[in-house]
């Protein structure tokens, strides 16, 4: 599983000019998945991602989880995060999960940060989105397992 995740103080995603997601000051997640993902390594990274100490303090230090400031949660499903760009100019997509799998583990996966009591919204699997958000820091992090 591969993540990009973005503090943000607001995102919006629209699937054909309707809004599904939207979310004030958290963290926009676009999640790709592999095909050798499993629910463990999905529940494993959604905790750290709750667990992220990347929000600040009162002294201006980032030293405060998605938890303690009670953010915000637009996940995103994103394959190409297992684009790979390393030959040609056409990405090759093949690393990523088979849709029904991305599909299954996506939905653990949002269950998984829903079960923080936080508020999650999300875009649509397999849907053309347009996502906006306003990047707070900027601070974006990649993790994987």
């Amino acid at each position: 599983m591969r993540v990009v995740i973005q503090r943000v103080s607001q995102a919006c995603v629209m699937v054909a000019d309707e809004v599904v997601g939207r979310i004030a000051a958290g963290l926009c997640i676009f999640a790709g998945f592999g095909p050798a993902d499993q629910n463990s390594n999905v529940a494993m990274l959604a905790q750290r991602i709750l667990d992220l100490r990347i929000f600040e303090d009162a002294q201006a230090k980032m030293n405060l989880s998605l938890l303690d400031v009670k953010g915000e949660i637009l996940a995103v499903s994103q394959f190409t995060l297992y684009g790979d760009c390393s030959r040609g100019h056409r990405p090759s997509l093949t690393g990523a999960a088979p849709p029904d799998c991305a599909e299954r583990l996506y939905n653990y996966f949002l269950d998984c940060l829903k079960a923080s009591g936080l508020k999650v919204t999300a875009g649509r699997f397999r849907a053309h989105m347009n996502v906006s958000l306003t990047n707070d820091g900027p601070v974006t992090f990649i993790l994987e397992n």
